[in-house]
């Protein structure tokens, strides 16, 4: 049975920055719902091949019954090891629109919504062990503290982390409920739901070492990408459009440009596009979850001749 999706953010924006060929061999690293998947496939002969990449179990109902299409039940930091193991040497395009699926965000039993009770779940695959529950309970106080301040960027992460450290020590924080009343006395009046989507962002990353796996695909796709290929990300917080933009640009995450003799970055990527893509009206309107979301595209070069 096929699992309910919202319709993929930046659909249109997404494969046209692909610039797809219709016999090429492309990734979607972030399956999901399949909707860029079906898109892509759409545009591929019968010689073309698509590659999606997913951890998550629910996935499993969004297969494509399709000769051209192939699921790989891992997350996306693996992509060269199963591409190898798929005999696949070189890409064409590779896609990623990253964060949390909307189907995601309405199980309540997955944790990562703040609409519902349930438990401080967040694993993006049910297979890891470690829960968000688990975070809160083994981190000391500078732990925490680190964890809401860089995944977060929560002005009050110290405060933040000593209240938690106490209200634990009292209680096992294991709901949602439990962590929003534990951490209430920390929130400003008025921007409580922010304040929330901050911590939560910040458990979440922390528990599926998020900013880790996407440094890894970055650096991989670089090295898959066929000369003239591309790779487009869609990210939804700054950290994430951080990394991208940095790499695109310079070939690292630190954002330090190296030159050669002639005075020419030397980096994997060409930026396609100097400012992101973002959501038109139509679309913010029909999907406000878009409103975050920045389409990044990047092109490997020909080799100079």
């Amino acid at each position: 049975m096929m699992l309910s999706y919202h319709k993929p953010v930046l659909f249109h924006e997404s494969l046209e920055a692909l610039a797809i060929r219709p016999d090429g061999v492309y990734v979607d690293v972030t399956f999901g719902g399949g909707g860029h998947s079906r898109g892509i496939l759409e545009q591929l002969n019968e010689n073309g091949r698509l590659l999606a990449f997913d951890q998550d179990a629910d996935a499993e109902a969004n297969v494509i019954d399709d000769a051209r299409f192939t699921l790989v039940r891992q997350n996306f930091r693996y992509l060269k090891n199963f591409l190898r193991l798929h005999g696949i040497a070189a890409i064409d395009g590779l896609l990623a629109d990253l964060g949390v699926s909307s189907h995601q965000f309405d199980v309540a039993e997955r944790g990562f919504s703040t609409r519902f009770d349930g438990p401080l779940d967040m694993r993006m695959s049910q297979a890891q062990p470690l829960t968000a529950a688990d975070v809160l309970a083994a981190s000391d106080e500078v732990q925490l503290r680190s964890i809401f301040r860089q995944y977060g960027e929560v002005d009050n992460a110290a405060q933040l982390a000593r209240r938690i450290v106490q209200a634990r020590s009292e209680e096992a924080i294991a709901t949602i409920a439990q962590l929003k009343t534990a951490i209430a006395p920390c929130m400003k009046r008025g921007r409580e739901n922010q304040y929330l989507a901050q911590v939560f962002q910040a458990l979440r990353i922390e528990v599926n070492g998020e900013l880790e796996a996407l440094k890894a695909l970055l650096t991989q796709s670089a090295e898959v990408l066929k000369p003239g290929g591309r790779i487009a990300v869609i990210s939804y917080h700054s950290l994430e459009d951080r990394l991208v933009k940095h790499f695109f640009r310079t070939g690292n995450f630190d954002d330090e440009a190296e030159k050669d003799f002639y005075g020419n970055l030397i980096r994997p990527l060409e930026p396609v596009n100097r400012k992101p893509v973002t959501p038109g009206e139509e679309e913010l309107e029909e999907n406000p979850r878009s409103r975050s979301a920045k389409l990044r595209i990047a092109e490997k070069p020909q080799p100079a001749a």
